[in-house]
């Protein structure tokens, strides 16, 4: 035997040839990272959610536009898709009956209307995505208006970057001058509308062009202007309660229906009515712009003014106290007040959670 006898003896256990490898009962490939292009994708608005099931329109605006149902990729299991989304979308794209496409990718958002449980909640719900314009919806009476509501709203409107406006109905129940009073000094855009007077011609005027999200209280005849605006919207309609004076909550999803008028077309987005609007998802710095009129005098507040009741040299305040902005403006400090104490009081308050309204 030889020396080289010796050393193939010495490095046999190293040999690869007898590594034993463990079969693959699935007989499929491995896993990887790597995902498809999905260069055949197309672009989608988003009309509506339900139970992991996506409403979506394609080839908008010709003559091949048509409504696709679709479900989402498994790598966007943990991406919300909201109404009013662009997606990208592959698969079945004839929409025949039965069949299902699928969601591969969102577009980049150019606004996210978003709101809270409470002030204090984390939880981020996410009403409308690429939303341009809010309009708010309440009645002069049953139920009655809150203006602290409508106040919230705006905030969180500016907030996102999208143009406000309001509408006050069944002004044949009671006059809403006093009402109206509180946003005195906004930039605002007001329609006032009776039971059969709706002004559907200057509100639909103000839609063309433009994705529209409606917003209101339970009960405020919001989805009655849905319906009068957009005829094939069958939205349900609700009555007010006598004993609570609350609304019924009767639209249960958020939907896209296209407004079709003689100027051209624009999109409303209609929501379920709410009781509450929080702003847990706003920083408190931002409040002020909700109250255009009082964020031109907080200009000239210090740097850094919390604009509360014990901030020294507060513009705002200063001009209350000297009457310089009328009873209005006083209400309309206090309103903002209530909102940066609550913030005031929620301290170390951790990064807000995503989470579809």
């Amino acid at each position: 035997m030889s020396w080289l006898d010796d050393t193939d003896d010495e490095f046999d256990e190293f040999d690869e040839a007898d590594i034993r490898v463990r079969p693959n009962p699935k007989a499929n490939r491995p896993r990887t990272k790597r995902r498809p292009a999905h260069a055949d994708a197309v672009i989608a608005r988003v009309l509506g959610v339900d139970r992991g099931r996506y409403t979506v329109l394609v080839d908008e605006d010709t003559d091949d536009e048509r409504v696709l149902t679709a479900t989402r990729a498994r790598e966007l299991r943990k991406t919300s898709i909201v109404t009013g989304d662009r997606a990208r979308v592959v698969g079945d794209r004839t929409g025949d009956e039965g069949t299902l496409s699928r969601i591969v990718g969102i577009e980049e958002r150019t606004s996210l209307l978003r709101r809270s449980a409470d002030d204090t909640d984390q939880v981020e719900r996410i009403v409308v995505a690429n939303a341009d314009q809010m309009l708010v919806v309440v009645a002069a009476a049953d139920p009655e208006p809150r203006e602290r509501l409508v106040d919230r709203y705006l905030v969180a409107a500016l907030d996102a970057g999208i143009r406000p406006m309001l509408v006050v109905t069944k002004t044949d129940l009671k006059d809403p001058s006093d009402f109206l009073g509180h946003f005195e000094g906004l930039d605002l855009e007001v329609f006032t509308s009776a039971r059969l007077e709706m002004p559907l011609d200057r509100i639909g005027a103000a839609l063309v062009g433009h994705s529209t999200v409606f917003v209101g209280h339970s009960g405020v005849g919001k989805s009655t202007l849905v319906n009068a605006l957009v005829p094939d919207a069958h939205r349900a309609t609700g009555h007010v309660n006598v004993v609570t004076g609350r609304g019924r909550h009767t639209s249960s999803s958020t939907v896209s229906l296209r407004y079709r008028g003689d100027g051209g077309s624009g999109w409303v987005i209609d929501t379920p009515g709410v009781r509450s609007f929080g702003l847990g998802h706003v920083d408190p710095a931002n409040l002020v712009k909700g109250f255009t009129d009082l964020a031109v005098i907080a200009e000239e507040c210090p740097r850094g003014c919390t604009h509360l009741p014990d901030a020294p040299d507060c513009a705002i305040a200063e001009a209350v106290s000297q009457g310089r902005l009328g009873p209005r403006g006083a209400e309309r400090y206090d309103s903002l007040q209530r909102l940066l104490e609550t913030f005031a009081t929620a301290s170390d308050r951790p990064s807000p959670r995503h989470q579809p309204s």
